[in-house]
């Protein structure tokens, strides 16, 4: 009896050293991510300042825009890949330390030509890898019963968009162009100090040996690649679709104020990344797919809905905020449904191809809005093909995602 009960003391006494440890590095996980993502998202508030003192095009614009994002979603391939082989410990200081060259590049000498801005917004890519950084080194982490809540908080730090958004233009204002810039590269170093200080990987964390290009190809034959990568296009990409075209929607079918539609697509915003640690958990005590099923039925009734174009109040609220969630959990669920699926050794790699899925997903709804309001003056259709994808993805989960997601459930 007393050495069963010692044994109890000794585990008790192990577990919560071990419980705070996880806990510090998924706090120091996130707060990287968010900081990444900040310095990924400065051009975005300042691409109109742009387009008025160069004199841009709309395309032209949007390209200024695009470019970091599509750089820092394809990156993450390799990037996810690298750090399976080097860990977290490695990777989160070396991505910061690398998106610091980039930002003050941008805002020292770079936002003077069209040309230098492209070439500045290309390497500020790199911020949006850390993403594919942070799942594989917070899932070696927790234990399988953990990692949707772990990996759903940590993904919380995409937040990071929505402070650069919040301050970019009012730090030019007070300050001057360079501003922004400045401050955000000040973090970025100071994080990847306090990162290569703290930050520990896993004990026990598997390590391939295999070369670089043979890893990947062995992600790409895996059949959770292409099911969480289908998953993630719509929940994350009609996430990042919606916090890109919402305002000129609101204002176009509602003729809202830009300051009315801004203030909406930040509680769009809000709501959908503090859903997002709700669905991971979710996932922790259902199977993914089960929670992915419920999100996508909600945005299959929340698209066609809207699709009528019905009164903001209280419909049209009541849609886009039932959206909103559900698409946050969704992103939640789906890296739950990852960590349940993917091989131990093969998270970072899966993590960047599923990320660059998602985040490529959200370019291509505000373009095919665009196009179909220019032709018939109407969002109807572009909002039922938003449902019809959702209805797809909600297929492609019962019917294939389901019966391995919950058979991997502990």
């Amino acid at each position: 009896m007393s050495t069963t009960v010692a044994r109890a003391a000794g585990v008790a006494g192990e577990t919560a050293p071990r419980t705070a440890r996880r806990g510090l590095m998924l706090a120091l996980a996130t707060i990287g991510f968010a900081v990444n993502f900040w310095a990924w998202a400065l051009l975005s508030p300042l691409a109109a300042k742009f387009q008025a003192a160069l004199g841009l095009s709309s395309f032209q614009q949007a390209l200024l825009v695009a470019v970091p994002v599509v750089v820092g979603s394809l990156g993450r391939i390799p990037v996810g890949a690298l750090t399976d082989r080097f860990g977290g410990r490695v990777m989160f200081p070396l991505v910061s330390l690398a998106t610091v060259v980039p930002v003050l590049f941008l805002g020292l000498v770079g936002h003077d030509s069209l040309t230098a801005l492209l070439v500045g917004g290309f390497f500020l890519g790199i911020g949006g890898t850390a993403f594919a950084v942070g799942v594989p080194f917070v899932n070696a982490w927790f234990p399988p019963e953990r990692r949707g809540l772990a990996v759903g908080i940590f993904g919380a730090g995409m937040g990071g968009t929505a402070i650069s958004a919040l301050t970019t233009v009012r730090l030019v204002t007070v300050g001057s162009t360079a501003t922004p810039f400045i401050l955000t590269a000040i973090m970025l170093v100071a994080y990847a100090v306090v990162a290569w200080l703290l930050l520990r990987d896993a004990p026990g964390r598997v390590v391939p040996t295999a070369p670089l290009t043979q890893r990947l190809g062995a992600t790409l034959r895996l059949r959770v690649t292409w099911q969480a990568s289908a998953l993630y296009a719509v929940a994350f990409g009609g996430y990042v679709a919606f916090s890109v075209y919402l305002p000129a929607y609101l204002k176009t079918a509602y003729t809202l104020t830009p300051a009315d539609a801004a203030n909406r697509m930040a509680g769009f915003v809000l709501l959908a990344v503090v859903m997002r640690p709700v669905g991971g958990w979710l996932a922790d005590r259902f199977a993914a797919s089960r929670v992915l099923a419920v999100a996508l039925g909600v945005v299959v009734l929340g698209a066609v809905a809207q699709a009528f174009t019905p009164g903001l109040a209280p419909i049209g609220t009541v849609a886009f905020l039932a959206m909103a969630a559900a698409l946050g959990a969704g992103s939640g669920a789906t890296f739950a449904l990852v960590a349940q699926l993917a091989p131990a050794q093969q998270v970072g790699s899966v993590t960047g191809v599923v990320g660059a899925a998602g985040g490529l997903g959200g370019f291509v709804p505000p373009l095919v809005m665009g196009m179909i309001y220019g032709h018939f003056q109407s969002y109807a259709l572009g909002l039922a093909l938003l449902g019809v994808v959702a209805l797809a993805a909600l297929l492609l989960d019962i019917l294939s995602v389901g019966r391995r997601s919950a058979a991997a459930q502990p």
